[in-house]
């Protein structure tokens, strides 16, 4: 098979049912119950003892994520996120728009210039999505980084669920979802233009895909602006579908992370609350985008 092929695997062919149920149960037998099965404590980031290293793969096999949790730094955040992923086998960053020359993406309110066009950027709530979603293939997103440099005064929990629990949630429900959400053109993200300029083209693809590894991939947004959804009754009924089930699926877990902690995922889904600063506490993450996903356990 070449590299640009796509193997999928039994338990992701709709018709496949016995292979598919074996997978689920594997899967749902180990998903955590609470976002502290997902924590790690982390001495030095920068350099992980092998029992942290094998605790944070370990806890992505399982549940696509992990959290780790250091003792806070004055400097050197970038350093710690470059470390972190190199260590989990992240190398290939996305040098995204607005990130900085390095690739890490400081998310903060700005107070001024381009970056105050953006969501992100702001206090405002981040509807549910994984990252990247408005990516061409070839720069696929399959793994984040975020690491807390200061927290806001209030506010700015995360909701969390891997990606795979919600494909199971929508294929238990009706497998013509998953069809469906797997329309070449299900999503599209329109072009952006700066300044008369196309600086990205239209965007169309799946919600989920099968990667060249075989393993379950997902771009989705809920976002209801700037994105054109495939208008066909199944894609209509799968969106509706899919966004009512994360606002009440009970497996969804939170976390409102610290000084020194931080997310790696294979780009699971996630949303963001508002938030408010205060001089003591101005709200700093830092991002950062992988092409490929965490390094299997040993």
């Amino acid at each position: 098979m070449s590299r640009t092929e796509t193997r999928v695997p039994h338990h992701f062919a709709l018709d496949e049912r016995d292979a598919y149920r074996a997978w689920r149960e594997r899967k749902l037998a180990g998903y955590p119950t609470s976002v502290g099965e997902l924590v790690v404590e982390v001495a030095d980031p920068t350099r992980l003892t092998p029992a942290e290293r094998g605790a944070l793969l370990e806890r992505c096999a399982r549940a696509n994520m992990a959290i780790y949790a250091a003792p806070p730094r004055a400097h050197g955040a970038q350093d710690v996120l470059r470390a972190i992923g190199a260590q989990l086998g992240l190398h290939t960053l996305d040098i995204n728009y607005l990130a900085d020359d390095d690739g890490i993406t400081p998310l903060a309110v700005a107070a001024n210039g381009t970056r105050t066009q953006y969501i992100p950027y702001t206090n405002r709530p981040i509807r549910w999505h994984t990252d990247g979603y408005y990516n061409p293939p070839e720069r696929a997103i399959r793994a984040m980084l975020l690491h807390c440099v200061q927290r806001a005064e209030q506010g700015g929990e995360n909701r969390l669920l891997d990606h795979e629990l919600a494909y199971i949630a929508l294929r238990d429900a009706n497998p013509e979802y998953i069809r469906a959400l797997m329309r070449p053109h299900a999503m599209t993200i329109p072009a952006r233009s700066e300044e008369g300029e196309v600086e990205r083209g239209d965007q169309a693809g799946p919600v989920f895909s099968i990667d060249v590894d075989g393993r379950l991939h997902m771009r989705y947004t809920a976002r209801t602006l700037s994105i054109t959804w495939e208008d066909e009754p199944g894609v209509h009924a799968a969106t509706q579908a899919l966004a009512n089930m994360l606002e009440t699926d009970p497996r969804v877990l939170r976390v409102r992370m610290e000084p020194g902690m931080g997310l790696v995922c294979n780009n699971v889904l996630h949303d963001r609350a508002a938030f408010t600063d205060s001089d003591a506490h101005r709200r700093l993450i830092l991002r950062a985008r992988y092409y490929e996903r965490v390094a299997a356990p040993a």
